[in-house]
């Protein structure tokens, strides 16, 4: 898809491992009263629906997670360890329950605002390491969830960006989890220092 197009609600119609490897390059953009900020992503996590111990769509459907099992190309936006926020795109056709979580990404537009929504100090390059600093520079919280990501016109939208090479998607086993903790669908570019900790490394040879 040319970079810079709106991804399709069909691009979320997939298994969440082949949407979150394809979603690294991609760029999200948050639109708010306060200006735009659009960050590229390197580093995303996928989790599939009942099958899938370390989904929050592993017990069913519930209030806070029925976006899940609702249209793909939608927003699901949830409070983790009551603390932050945290974005994740929900994929797999309706009722299927998937998402993939965006762990982190490059600033690319709208630094200067995303900077009044981190704590002073931080390096520019680690503004957006962390699902919660992602969402954080974004200006998500609650009521951006349930929100489709597919219209240009939107105020959530995720656009296609360059595809990385396959040889610098690193692949490991996802993080910050007690169930399903060997699945390995966390993706992420290799060397990139804006991945969130622990980065995944390439294997030697």
């Amino acid at each position: 898809m040319r970079p810079g197009r709106v991804l399709p609600r069909s691009f979320y119609e997939r298994a969440p491992d082949v949407v979150a490897r394809e979603l690294l390059g991609c760029v999200v953009e948050a639109e708010s009263p306060e200006g735009v900020v659009a960050v590229r992503l390197v580093e995303t996590e996928a989790y599939a629906g009942p099958d899938d111990a370390a989904s929050h769509a592993w017990r069913g459907p519930t209030p806070r997670t029925a976006v899940m099992f609702g249209p793909p190309g939608r927003s699901y936006v949830y409070f983790s360890y009551g603390m932050h926020w945290a974005l994740n795109l929900v994929c797999e056709p309706q009722g299927r329950a998937a998402a993939v979580l965006l762990r982190a990404g490059q600033i690319v537009s709208g630094v200067d605002l995303a900077r009044t929504r981190r704590r002073p100090g931080a390096l520019e390059h680690r503004l957006a390491a962390g699902p919660a600093n992602l969402a954080a520079c974004l200006g998500l919280d609650g009521t951006w969830s349930d929100r489709p990501v597919t219209s240009a016109r939107g105020a959530l939208r995720v656009r296609a960006g360059e595809r990385p090479p396959t040889g610098d998607v690193l692949t490991a086993a996802r993080v910050g989890i007690s169930r399903a903790v060997d699945v390995p669908w966390r993706f992420a570019l290799a060397d990139d220092p804006r991945v969130s900790s622990p980065r995944p490394r390439r294997p030697p040879g």
